[in-house]
């Protein structure tokens, strides 16, 4: 029997939860959603991730957002690489 997640953050690190918003939303779309400033002033995903493992607060926007972006109906999750 096979006990699967349900949980959307399961086995998903915080770098490609990043790259997954960044991919869908855009780095101005994502300084709207979550107003931090490493979404709105030169961002870039090293320097976001950095921000974002120090400020829990900031994270958890981060993973909620995630969280609702693939449970949307639009959402297209991406493909898996070739093995």
């Amino acid at each position: 029997m096979h006990d699967q997640s349900h949980d959307p953050l399961h086995g998903v690190t915080l770098e490609k939860m990043l790259i997954r918003l960044h991919d869908h939303f855009g780095w101005e779309e994502l300084g709207n959603r979550i107003r931090i400033r490493c979404f709105q002033h030169d961002p870039s995903v090293k320097s976001s991730l950095k921000f974002l493992r120090k400020t829990p607060w900031a994270r958890s926007k981060v993973e909620a957002l995630y969280t609702k972006m693939v449970k949307s109906p639009w959402y297209t999750p991406p493909e898996a690489p070739d093995p």
